[in-house]
């Protein structure tokens, strides 16, 4: 008993306070039913973990007695220190894991070393799985009060009980009305408008009649309308899935809760969520569920029941989270899947050369108007690539968490699009006007576009849109001299969109682009391009330069990457949007100067370059806003120019409106949160 007080006073002296160990030899006192699992019950040493003790038959389990020793697992890839608080397993082979890591291994059916392939004799078993959560002592006797008012948690993935089994088929969501109720106030039918504007740019106004063009540029310019403070927006299905491995144990599963916490207060009551946490498995810990008071109570319990331990299945958590798409029965208007992990698959891409991570994702995801899957990388051991692809493939976006610290901010933000969409199933169709003038090529980022085979002809699939988002997209036409006439008519576009308040399929055309054809052109008026056309060029140029420049760091060959993205700026800045000082190439000229700056070296572009790199190219590509690096704003860039919404930015200023430092936020009563949108 000795021992073990000097432990506890040396652990409180140091402010480390992870838990006291207690072995399998000392039985815990039974729980009162009633008692409420909440982080007060979780602070108790009835609910610490337990360290099993070793075998008799040789197995080796490290005592939290040395400081000394200080290895990697080979399974979660985190520190082995005796004295962390994790169990360790020393193998016969002599290599050592975590115990949770190696017996999650175990579990599903690995009888040898990881490391040597050894065979093993002597199996570890672990029962019950420890649930492995770090907190620290809360010195705030206010902040002790709040706890004792929170909902009170079921137990989910925890203290190794039996759960009950899932449904085969995940058509058990909450029903939805009838008639189809949008979040705020409706629409009359006599109040009708418009929710998309379009407007084409040529790349010069005038063109020598007896001059042909091969490569002549017309920018298209779409936004959709705005959101007016008390107008109806389309409720939103929602499913996140949750990284609960052992690496997310500590600060980041707290902080994690508390993002969590705040998405689901700021979902309306017509709004459905659903929640993944897989580790090395994955499970629904409820069905798509109505944020209703009832709904917001039920959610916030099951997300402050997580734990963290075992291995990292990204493929089992994301095959789960579209399941739930899938088969719903009801749906909502809007639906998206958010990804969130700080690892790497350790199942199905484990120490595969060439991994192919679109296999990640089930093939229905693959479609022309998909569900969208947000990914989102914390700190600097997630599989960037992975994330990235997964994201792309669906029509998503990926986001770079450096600092776990603006988790929250970097979901607020997300989801403060989501809660905005203004139309769906959007698509640009082009048109040549003139017999003569032919589309050569779209340049659209990664949304899908077609030209036709005789150039008559174009469209681009865009899909849905947020309220205030804008979309720019580059046609290159040939023009041929004009035989007779003061003009040539070159293009003539269209947008057809689904209106999610009115759910009908409206058609906006725009006029006839036209240049003029004198005899001559000034030499002034002859080689100044338009600023809007050159910026958008410059935007796509960008975003072919990190794309070349990452091809060629992955390939081992830095320097040639930084000469890359060094040539694009000395490029950039003999621009007419550039020597005229845009914003915007002011902007992007410092994003290209933080991704060359982070590859200095093979270590920084490995621990931070690689997913600032691709959150940029995920960015740009969709024009959409993502979040980058250590700041919670959604970097410099998409803050101050065009891809963030004023959504967003509310939902994010909401966001930074509460404190980082108490972790108990998100499990405060649904009454206490500003209201939902």
């Amino acid at each position: 008993m000795g021992t073990k007080w000097r432990k506890m006073k040396l652990a409180l002296g140091l402010n480390l306070c992870t838990y006291l160990p207690r072995t399998l030899d000392e039985s815990p006192p039974a729980l009162n039913s009633t008692e409420r699992l909440s982080d007060v019950a979780l602070l108790s040493p009835l609910n610490w973990p337990m360290t099993p003790t070793p075998s008799s038959h040789g197995l080796k389990l490290s005592r939290n007695s040395s400081r000394k020793s200080s290895k990697t697992c080979s399974i979660c890839l985190t520190k082995m220190k005796e004295g962390g608080g994790h169990a360790l397993f020393t193998a016969e082979c002599s290599h050592s894991f975590h115990f949770h890591c190696i017996a999650s291994n175990v579990k599903h059916g690995n009888q040898v070393c990881p490391v040597c392939r050894a065979k093993w004799k002597e199996i570890p078993m672990q029962h019950p799985p420890p649930p492995y959560l770090f907190a620290r002592p809360c010195s705030n006797d206010a902040a002790i009060n709040l706890l004792h008012r929170l909902p009170t948690p079921r137990r989910v993935m925890n203290q190794g009980r039996a759960l009950a089994p899932e449904p085969s088929m995940f058509n058990d969501d909450e029903p939805l009305e009838q008639q189809l109720v949008f979040s705020g106030k409706s629409l009359e039918n006599n109040d009708h408008v418009r929710m998309m504007e379009l407007k084409i740019y040529p790349e010069v106004s005038a063109v020598p009649r007896a001059e042909s063009r091969e490569k002549f540029d017309v920018l298209v310019h779409l936004r959709a309308a705005g959101m007016v403070n008390g107008n109806a927006r389309a409720p939103l299905d929602l499913v996140t899935v949750l990284d609960i491995s052992g690496s997310m144990a500590g600060t980041k599963l707290a902080l994690l809760k508390k993002a969590m916490g705040f998405v689901i207060q700021n979902l309306g009551s017509n709004d459905r969520l659903s929640v993944i946490a897989f580790s090395s498995t994955a499970r629904r810990l409820f069905p798509l569920t109505k944020m209703s008071d009832a709904g917001r109570n039920l959610a916030l319990q099951a997300v402050n029941s997580l734990v963290a331990n075992g291995g990292t299945n990204i493929a089992e958590g994301l095959r789960k989270g579209v399941k739930v798409m899938e088969e719903r029965r009801d749906e909502n208007p809007v639906a998206s899947v958010i990804l969130l992990s700080d690892g790497r698959d350790t199942y199905t891409m484990n120490n595969q050369p060439d991994p192919n991570y679109k296999l990640l994702l089930p093939l229905s995801m693959h479609g022309r108007f998909q569900i969208p899957v947000h990914s989102f990388g914390f700190g600097s051991d997630h599989d960037a690539s992975l994330m990235h692809s997964v994201s792309e493939a669906s029509g998503g976006t990926f986001s770079f968490i450096e600092s776990e610290a603006v988790i929250q901010d970097a979901l607020a933000q997300c989801i403060g699009g989501l809660l905005s969409v203004a139309v769906q199933e959007l698509r640009l169709e082009i048109d040549g006007f003139s017999s003569d003038v032919r589309l050569r090529s779209i340049k659209a980022g990664s949304y899908p576009s077609l030209v036709g085979n005789d150039g008559r002809s174009g469209r681009v699939d865009i899909g849905d849109l947020y309220a205030d988002e804008e979309r720019d997209f580059l046609m290159s036409i040939n023009i041929p001299p004009q035989r007779g006439g003061e003009e040539t008519e070159l293009l003539k576009m269209r947008c057809v969109y689904k209106d999610l308040l009115t759910k009908e399929v409206v058609t906006l055309q725009s006029h006839v682009l036209k240049i003029q054809r004198p005899d001559t052109v000034g030499q002034e008026e002859a080689v100044v391009v338009s600023i809007e056309v050159d910026r958008q060029r410059n935007r796509f140029l960008a975003a072919e330069a990190m794309a070349k420049a990452r091809g060629l760091a992955e390939g081992e060959d830095l320097a040639a990457a930084v000469t890359v993205i060094q040539e694009f700026r000395q490029v950039l800045a003999e621009t007419v949007s550039a020597k005229s000082n845009d914003g915007f190439c002011v902007a992007l000229d410092r994003e290209m100067k933080e991704m060359q700056e982070r590859m200095a070296s093979r270590h920084v572009y490995e621990v931070s370059g690689r997913a600032y790199i691709l959150s940029g190219l995920s960015s740009h590509s969709w024009q959409r806003a993502t979040s980058r690096g250590e700041s919670g704003d959604g970097c410099s860039f998409v803050q101050a120019y065009s891809y963030q919404t004023p959504s967003m930015v509310e939902m994010l200023h909401r966001s930074q409106a509460t404190s980082y430092h108490r972790l108990i936020q998100p499990l405060l009563s649904y009454v206490t949160q500003p209201k939902p949108r």
